[in-house]
């Protein structure tokens, strides 16, 4: 008998919360997580957005009561969200110290520690850096979140939906953990992306047209993707289902898995990854 389908958990909602809401940044990221906002209900009048070149949709919503580079931040600022380039962190944040007061900071920024966000803002406050992923563009992604100690149960719930609009919100307790966690799902997407490319160029060696692998390839990665997302069964139990002895499967798998296999060689990859990062990081 087939299993059900694991339940899909909920989004977290946003909340009401007192005060503002700063975005710092609304390119890519940040402009994705300013649509999730306003698609679960927050309202514009709430968000307060800091981007020296805005896109034309986030332009629309000062037409909604959203405020948009003001030459003076308000006094009740509930978050800000960074969701700047890291590398122009120094220049940016300094001037927003006095006006964040004791707001929560959420930072989106890769590399840049809680440590670094203090000495940004104030030790005392309450800091969570996060990491999402691409997929995060289109609600999809998953972000994994790690806090101060300054960061209140009332204030984690509330960076927890902040998050949840671009998709899942993952907490990990020690922030030594986020290098391991950029290896993984930070870089993972480019790794997936990979694979399509090695399968379409496989796919056409073997024959096929390079249209038809580039279609065979995409919904075979995404099909497999949201079937492995919904099952309640973990990866190795589904690629055991896919394989029968002696298949064709298997024999791909017997070279996959043989000397020098994947497995060993994704191990090095995210070391590589996880080790960078924590070079970057300082």
């Amino acid at each position: 008998m087939a299993r059900r389908p694991a339940r899909q958990q909920s989004p977290a909602r946003i909340g009401r919360f007192a005060g503002k809401l700063v975005l710092l940044g609304a390119g890519n990221m940040g402009g994705a997580m300013l649509a999730g906002w306003i698609a679960r209900g927050l309202a514009p009048t709430k968000i307060v957005v800091l981007d020296p070149k805005p896109a034309n949709a986030v332009k629309a919503l000062t037409r909604k009561g959203l405020v948009l580079n003001p030459p003076k931040l308000p006094k009740d600022i509930a978050a800000i969200v960074v969701a700047i380039k890291p590398q122009a962190a120094p220049e940016v944040l300094p001037p927003l110290a006095v006006a964040a007061g004791k707001a929560m900071i959420v930072s989106i920024m890769a590399g840049r520690t809680i440590g670094f966000l203090e000495s940004m803002f104030s030790r005392s406050s309450p800091v969570v850096r996060a990491m999402p992923n691409l997929p995060a563009s289109i609600g999809r992604g998953i972000t994994v979140a790690a806090p101060n100690d300054r960061v209140s149960r009332a204030q984690r719930a509330f960076a927890t939906g902040l998050l949840a609009a671009v998709g899942a919100v993952e907490w990990v307790e020690d922030e030594k953990l986020m290098d391991a966690v950029t290896a993984t799902s930070g870089s993972g997407p480019a790794y997936v992306f990979l694979l399509a490319e090695t399968m379409t160029r496989a796919a056409v060696a073997a024959g096929l047209s390079a249209d038809l692998a580039a279609r065979l390839v995409r919904e075979t990665i995404a099909g497999s993707g949201e079937l492995l997302r919904r099952s309640p069964l973990d990866a190795a139990t589904l690629r055991k289902h896919v394989t029968s002895p002696g298949g064709t499967t298997a024999a791909a798998l017997a070279v996959l898995m043989g000397p020098g296999d994947l497995a060993a060689v994704m191990e090095r990859a995210i070391a590589a990854a996880a080790r960078r990062s924590r070079e970057l990081a300082g």
